[in-house]
């Protein structure tokens, strides 16, 4: 896990394609994921499967950090302190435009082979924490 630094905010992000989300597990153990998200209105969205081991995780413990990376995770700077939440059905309409507007074509496709396969999706918001200096 890469050194946090409150200071970076959302810039630390600007024109990445992933970023590195660590969620915690009930033993406090810091689990790495390489995401796609999107930004809109200071805010952080992400899709992934409803069954997903981050799912669970945020549920038990909202608390994350997340950082640019690479799609293998590979960190490309700092992370940040964050907060996660899982969005309702009325509310998931906004992180699913920001994340075709991002990606396109390419989200376009896995959400293809994502229904053809049954994939249930759930949808994430993550706030950075503000910096408490």
């Amino acid at each position: 896990m890469t050194q946090t630094t409150p200071t970076s905010g959302l810039s630390l992000l600007h024109k990445q394609q992933y970023a590195n989300l660590f969620t915690y597990r009930k033993s406090g153990e810091a689990v790495k994921t390489p995401i796609w998200f999107a930004e809109r209105d200071s805010k952080l969205y992400v899709m992934t499967g409803q069954d997903s081991g981050k799912i669970k995780r945020i549920r038990n413990n909202g608390k994350v950090l997340i950082g640019p990376s690479d799609g293998r995770g590979t960190p490309l700077g700092p992370t940040v302190e964050a907060h996660a939440r899982l969005l309702g059905p009325d509310e998931m309409q906004m992180a699913k435009e920001a994340l075709d507007r991002k990606y396109g074509l390419m989200k376009a496709a896995f959400d293809f082979f994502g229904t053809l396969s049954g994939m249930q999706r759930a949808w994430i918001e993550i706030t950075l924490v503000p910096n408490e200096a």
